[in-house]
């Protein structure tokens, strides 16, 4: 289930798990109106409680218990902005917001349609970015200058074509591939290789570009972490959170979740 540890009255309340719980409710064809501040409170438990049949008010929410069986259920199918708020529960309601419409379109356009394609694509992009936070490199890019393998074959071409995007795109030669793929100049400026991490529809449309050109689909219809994630971070660095945003994602996206 999506949340790791209980939540209720004298539970941990893990601020994570609190905002699924959350977005569950607010996810629910009556709509609770709670703040996704992942904040446990009377607002939240109210609103919780009242969805119970036997409107129970001491018991805990429980990773295995009845209230996500009940609550999951109620969502809008597909890659809703709900379903996608739980699986990148530690990003805030507006970069969720903003960047709901671009992923739900790439996603589509990529092929990245069943539950356990978008489940692997959203854990690896959740652990890649931080949750939305990071989506450009931290580093300078230094690093990378002179790296003919990544087609950086001009002064300053290191910094200039650094990681950016979900899956962070690096190097002139796949800013080139990518701009090409997509009709659009990624190269000829520094102002130009930003637009990958500064225009959210060019963050997402990096990451399922490369998921596709690196034929990830198929890793994730054979439901294999490891592969999916050497073939993205060329070893398994993170797996142990990549594993828990998957564990995320499968219980938002089980397998009657097609549409």
């Amino acid at each position: 289930m999506p949340i790791a540890q209980p939540i209720g009255p004298a539970q941990v309340n893990a601020r994570a798990d609190v905002r699924i719980l959350q977005r569950l409710l607010n996810g629910q064809p009556a709509g609770a109106g709670l703040v996704e501040d992942g904040l446990y409170g009377p607002a939240t438990w109210n609103a919780l409680t009242a969805t119970r049949p036997d409107r129970d008010a001491d018991t805990p929410v429980t990773p295995d218990g009845a209230d996500l069986e009940r609550l999951i259920p109620g969502l809008p199918a597909g890659v809703s902005r709900v379903r996608v708020g739980c699986v990148l529960a530690e990003a805030s309601s507006d970069r969720i917001a903003r960047f709901h419409p671009p992923l739900a379109a790439a996603m589509a356009d990529a092929g990245i349609d069943t539950p356990l394609r978008r489940a692997h694509f959203l854990a690896q992009i959740a652990h890649e970015s931080g949750a939305l936070r990071w989506l450009e490199e931290i580093a300078s890019g230094q690093a990378y200058e002179g790296r003919a393998d990544l087609g950086n074959d001009q002064p300053g071409d290191g910094p200039r074509f650094k990681g950016r995007g979900l899956i962070q795109l690096t190097g002139r030669a796949n800013y080139a591939e990518f701009g090409q793929a997509i009709g659009r100049d990624l190269t000829s400026s520094p102002e130009a290789a930003a637009q990958v991490a500064e225009d959210p529809e060019l963050c997402v449309r990096a990451a399922t570009w490369f998921w596709v050109e690196r034929g990830l689909n198929a890793r994730a219809d054979a439901d294999d972490l490891e592969a999916v994630t050497r073939r993205i971070n060329g070893g398994l660095n993170g797996l142990d959170d990549r594993a828990k945003y998957l564990a995320r994602a499968k219980a938002v996206f089980p397998v009657s979740v097609s549409a």
